[in-house]
């Protein structure tokens, strides 16, 4: 068999992290072809390009960035090694990886995994975002990550035998800024129609349900931009370019990190939450307290 060149393996990790050679050439105190050759040898022995060029710069390739989630955990590891022996503290911390979806508000991927940091042994967390939850999928095969935090359940044709893990649902609300929810407060949510309107992004469950909402009721918002991002949503909807349909849960935090305000509510509108795995009993202890948590604490 290949044996593993961990020196190789150190110098992609820092060139990933740090985005270049140069940059990571400061850092290792190395040549810049050192760093490229065993970059090469390292791809030549895996099989497969880890970089690609984009304009000036190296991206990750699709294998480069399961690479990039194996070589993280591989260190992370090391470095808790080296702490235990300097310490005296031998006891074992547990490791959780969370990949995260880019269509759930951060507030409430806190909130996912506040008992996470409750549970003994000590839990040392990673997370990871991605815009498509199905792009964890090859990761969660590989056993890079542990769990992923989303609002669609797993799709029923993918690759990968997943299991969907429910952590509740909520209601939304349609948030703006203080000039727009006066002018669209009256009337709703008949002010929504033709309204300049942030939407959620494809692969939102929420986008379903709020297509659905509009139909019924004969409204045809504006759609101004398609987001999964919430954070850039938020961020757009805080410009005054358009209405955030998103949990109303949010609302307290809205108003004060973003100074949106609620036009109004709609129970009808549900936006439902997942944990996907690789397993239908999770046997995780962290991902056992996360779900426990969030079935037991309603998000409405």
């Amino acid at each position: 068999m290949n044996w593993l060149n961990y020196h190789h393996l150190l110098y992609f990790w820092k060139v990933a992290k740090e985005g270049s050679i140069a940059r990571a050439c400061v850092e290792l105190r190395l040549a810049p072809p050192t760093i490229s050759v065993q970059i090469h040898q390292l791809e030549e022995m895996l099989g497969h390009k880890l970089f690609e060029r984009q304009g000036r710069g190296l991206v990750l390739t699709e294998v480069g960035r399961v690479a990039f989630r194996y070589a993280d955990s591989i260190f992370a590891t090391g470095d808790a090694l080296m702490e235990a022996m300097a310490t005296g503290q031998q006891r074992r911390t547990l490791r959780l990886i969370v990949g995260v979806s880019d269509t759930l508000p951060r507030s409430l991927v806190q909130r996912f995994l506040a008992p996470v940091f409750a549970i003994e042994p000590s839990v040392h967390v990673t997370c990871h975002q991605n815009l498509q939850p199905q792009g964890f999928l090859a990761e969660l095969a590989a056993g890079t990550i542990d769990v992923v935090l989303t609002d669609s359940p797993a799709p029923p044709t993918s690759p990968v035998s997943v299991f969907s893990h429910p952590l509740g649902d909520c209601a939304a609300g349609i948030f703006a800024t203080a000039e727009w929810a006066e002018k669209l407060s009256d009337n709703f949510p008949g002010s929504l129609h033709e309204a300049p309107f942030l939407y959620p992004g494809l692969h939102s469950s929420l986008r379903r349900s709020l297509d659905e909402w509009c139909d019924a009721l004969g409204i045809s918002p504006r759609v101004v931009a398609e987001l999964d991002d919430t954070a850039l949503a938020s961020a757009l909807a805080e410009a005054g370019l358009g209405v955030l349909v998103t949990a109303e849960i949010l609302e307290p935090f809205l108003l004060r990190q973003h100074q949106l305000h609620l036009i109004g509510r709609a129970p009808q509108l549900r936006q439902n939450f997942y944990a996907w795995s690789l397993e239908q009993k999770v046997r995780h202890p962290a991902v056992i307290a996360l779900c426990h948590s969030a079935r037991n604490c309603a998000l409405t």
